[in-house]
């Protein structure tokens, strides 16, 4: 079992409140990721959980236990850094069953426990080598063995992939996903890269100030945002948000014409409207909801990202089929499909369905 709960949670370095009375539940055997802009709070929530940092308010239960003033070492957790920390001296193996050996467990226990966590992460060959004779990502697998020995009730992860090259970083993020899998294991995993986050979870929890702004599955919060923060942080590229005017039932754009304004914002008046990139049609210049001019393409095979500056609303992004004949410095109409554009309010909350 490895469920955890944060009750009211809060962290003050003297004055300043850098978590701001966070409430969560994570299940047993989730894959949970905290993402959030640089200063947002996830790490030292993060390091909150472990134990590395103390809690100023509030309870942190493991299991239906409060392990609110426990040790690190009394948790059962275990850590793995963006440094991989491993001691050059010592091989493979070694490292692996460094902690277990510092903890007085028996030669042949260390043995067993490190040449399992060798097999479920392809390590086998490794185990007689010092880290300086292996790639990046090796070293990233020795410091996740490291922590799989200690059979704890879960992992976390502090932006453990940061240090790899983008290729390394895609064959990391299979490795975790297959490793989750296979152990079923609670993972809390901090992160400021949203592919990781929307590839990896279970569960997103979007941090802003040390609040947290939603929680949910990444279909959830690329689909339904709650509010404009996340609608943005969400999705790569980010939405298009411009400002609107609505009455009735249509909304108006800044220097535009009008469109239909969906039933599911009646009631509530919408300031904002936001659409993504893939949500945009191109068609022909003054059809559509408005005409640009595309500045600049960007062909990626598989789709073309352009960029499609508008009188009055400014530059939208487009993500168009790689088929589509290259439009750059051409003057084009944008359709946006109606059922999924998102409105806003004055609080920058979601006018929902």
């Amino acid at each position: 079992m490895g469920s955890i709960k944060l009750e009211k949670v809060e962290k003050w370095f003297g004055d300043v409140q850098v978590i701001k009375g966070v409430d969560l539940d994570i299940a047993d055997g989730e894959l949970v990721i905290f993402v959030g802009p640089s200063g947002c709070g996830k790490s030292t929530l993060l390091r909150m959980i472990s134990g590395l940092e103390e809690t100023s308010r509030g309870k942190i239960y493991l299991d239906d236990t409060d392990v609110t003033d426990r040790l690190p070492s009394e948790r059962q957790l275990s850590m793995v850094f963006q440094s991989y920390a491993l001691y050059p001296h010592m091989s493979v193996g070694e490292n692996m069953g460094f902690g277990l050996k510092t903890a007085g467990a028996p030669k042949a226990e260390i043995r067993e426990k490190v040449a399992a966590a060798a097999n479920i992460l392809k390590l086998n060959e490794f185990l007689e080598r010092r880290p300086k004779a292996l790639s990046g990502g090796q070293r990233q697998r020795v410091a996740i063995g490291r922590a799989i020995v200690r059979e704890p009730k879960g992992f976390l992860f502090d932006e453990p992939l940061s240090n790899l090259d983008a290729a390394l970083r895609v064959e990391m993020r299979f490795e975790i996903a297959k490793l989750h899998h296979d152990l079923k294991t609670t993972m809390i995993y901090v992160t400021h890269d949203q592919v990781e986050a929307m590839t990896l979870a279970d569960k997103i929890v979007v941090l802003r100030a040390g609040e947290i702004m939603q929680v949910g599955s990444p279909r959830t919060l690329y689909e339904k945002p709650d509010n404009l923060f996340v609608a943005q942080f969400i999705g790569s590229p980010k939405m298009n948000v411009f400002d609107c005017v609505t009455e009735g039932e249509t909304f108006q754009l800044s220097g535009q014409g009008s469109g239909h304004f969906g039933p599911h914002a009646t009631g509530r008046s919408a300031i904002k409207m936001g659409i993504r990139p893939e949500h945009v049609a191109i068609t022909d210049p003054g059809q559509g909801h408005c005409t640009g001019k595309v500045e600049v393409s960007e062909y990626l095979g598989s789709d073309f990202f352009l960029y499609v500056t508008c009188e009055g609303l400014g530059t939208l992004t487009v993500r168009a089929p790689g088929s589509l004949q290259d439009p750059w410095g051409k003057e084009v109409g944008l359709k946006f499909e109606e059922d999924n554009i998102h409105f806003f309010d004055s609080d920058d909350l979601t006018i929902a369905d």
